[in-house]
């Protein structure tokens, strides 16, 4: 808030009023607290946020209102909007006036200190400019909504919810705003301010992210005109998350019930579910693994995981992704054991690099491909270790020695090809690959052969770069089809009743080329 001025407004014009925030409840005027209507029965001007709350319809008729609604017609964000709320609130008040009546009375809908934007800005702003600040509590709309999601309804009913017990809050331009929501989805969530269809659909967009299409979830509206024991001032109305913004009827008093997922799918739920394994009461065989004894079986996974995708399996995919997480789960609840870090540390340090190497997106560098992003990418990863004082003695420094052979040779021929050692075009590597055939055929003895096949394999692994072909991929795709095509092979000669060692290798390589044909 220092754009506002605030101090040297309250230095030039003296001794300031005092900034009394008055919460106006969640929507009926019978529910302002009594200090709220004392307050206001005394003041002469209350400063609205908006006057489209049904409350302000009771307040007593002798105030002279004013309202800023109009900004939400022309600013170009709600940031802008409560930014010159704030400044207007921190204006109004270093005027001098010692009066209680001249106080500067801001009143916003529901509680002060619930999903209103403008409050901490303006009490923020205040602080700095030394004007005193009083707020005066208003009913919040979760009181009303956590009761009318106790009223059995042909959509669902909701269990009881305690608010300090896991229910989370969100507001909804906040969710709007986001790629993925900030909300466990193994507890309950209310989202505030769901005001405009609009905003329902950005909201729904996010939840997607976590949420399954067909989740069940419940608009709260309030209409309050009369509260009555019957909740006739409340109406939820049911949908799946995938239909939420399909109706209109959202307005300023709407709010969005999200149960919990009818089946565990949080992060926290699976951390506390490992933890629990490796306790004094969990299971003996977690209890013994350590990083080191956990290493061949974080490969096995890894690999699995490769499998899937390349038998393009969804279902396997799931299933061995979950694997290798539980892998990296125990990796750091181990660590957390031993006071070495813990999984928020892991979270931390990959969301910060990944922040830090995209800088076109997070900052203000512009790239125009993504060639640029990555000539970008190594060049703050070189800054990076120059940084923690690992400035390479090789370019090829740093490739894991636990690669793939073949994985491990790309990534060499890749890095020397980008410092420099490189061959002309795709014609020359491949007349590389050639000339090493010769010198495998040519070898003198077993020894020299199996080096320059070695010599071979590397210079296949340099092409396949050259090609943009990813060899490891490429080697693992071949075996598939071999063994695919193997398997048919053994079912057409077992169909002949036949014996593949007792055949002939014209009749053998006949079968080979039907077997290939039929592909």
């Amino acid at each position: 808030m220092g754009g506002l001025g605030t101090r040297q407004i309250a230095l030039e014009l003296g001794e300031s009023a005092v900034i009394v925030i008055v919460g106006l409840g969640p929507g009926d005027p019978q529910w302002l607290t009594r200090e709220a209507w004392q307050v206001l029965r005394r003041a002469r001007t209350v400063y609205l946020r908006t006057r489209k709350h049904p409350t302000v319809r009771g307040l007593p008729k002798h105030l002279r209102l004013r309202s800023f609604d109009r900004l939400y017609q022309r600013a170009i964000s709600f940031d802008a909007v409560y930014s010159e709320i704030a400044r207007s609130i921190i204006a109004a008040a270093g005027k001098k006036n010692k009066r209680l009546t001249d106080d500067v009375i801001y009143a916003v809908p529901g509680h002060p200190l619930v999903g209103e934007r403008s409050v901490p800005m303006i009490m923020a702003a205040a602080q700095a400019a030394g004007i005193p600040t009083r707020i005066v509590s208003g009913m919040s709309f979760i009181e009303p909504v956590l009761e009318v999601l106790q009223v059995p309804s042909a959509e669902f009913r909701v269990p009881t919810l305690d608010p300090i017990d896991g229910l989370q809050l969100c507001d909804a331009l906040d969710l709007a705003r986001l790629h993925h929501p900030a909300l466990d989805p193994d507890r309950p969530a209310l989202v505030a301010q769901l005001y405009s269809r609009q905003i329902a659909s950005d909201v729904k967009l996010t939840l997607l992210n976590q949420y399954p299409p067909d989740h069940r979830v419940l608009v709260v509206r309030a209409e309050s005109a009369k509260r009555s024991s019957q909740h006739s001032d409340l109406r939820a109305r049911g949908s799946t998350l995938a239909e939420l913004d399909h109706s209109a009827g959202f307005d300023h008093l709407s709010s969005l019930y999200i149960p919990p997922l009818t089946r565990a799918g949080g992060f926290e739920t699976l951390q506390e579910t490992i933890a629990h394994l490796r306790a004094p009461d969990g299971c003996p065989w977690d209890r013994e693994q350590t990083h080191q004894s956990l290493r061949t079986t974080l490969l096995e996974e890894a690999y699995e995981v490769l499998t899937a995708i390349d038998e393009d399996d969804m279902p396997a995919l799931k299933e061995e992704l979950g694997d290798l997480l539980l892998n990296v789960m125990l990796q750091a609840q181990i660590a957390t054991e031993a006071d070495e870090f813990r999984m928020s540390d892991v979270v931390a340090e990959i969301d910060a690099k990944l922040k830090r190497r995209h800088p076109h997106v997070f900052g203000d560098v512009a790239v125009k491909n993504a060639a640029e992003v990555t000539t970008n990418w190594n060049e703050i990863k070189k800054r990076e270790k120059a940084a923690k004082g690992l400035t390479a003695a090789s370019v090829l420094d740093g490739i894991a020695p636990a690669l793939p052979a073949l994985a491990q040779a790309q990534k060499m021929a890749h890095r020397a090809d980008r410092a420099g050692f490189r061959w002309k075009d795709k014609r020359t590597r491949y007349d590389k690959v050639l000339e090493e055939l010769a010198e495998v055929r040519n070898a003198r003895d077993d020894k020299h052969r199996r080096e320059e096949l070695g010599d071979l394999i590397f210079s296949l692994a340099y092409w396949a770069d050259g090609l943009g072909i990813d060899i490891e991929t490429a080697a693992r795709e071949g075996n598939q089809k071999f063994a695919r095509r193997f398997r048919a092979l053994e079912t057409a000669v077992r169909a002949q009743n036949k014996d593949m060692l007792r055949m002939s290798e014209a009749a053998l390589l006949a079968e080979w080329r039907k077997v290939k044909a039929a592909e």
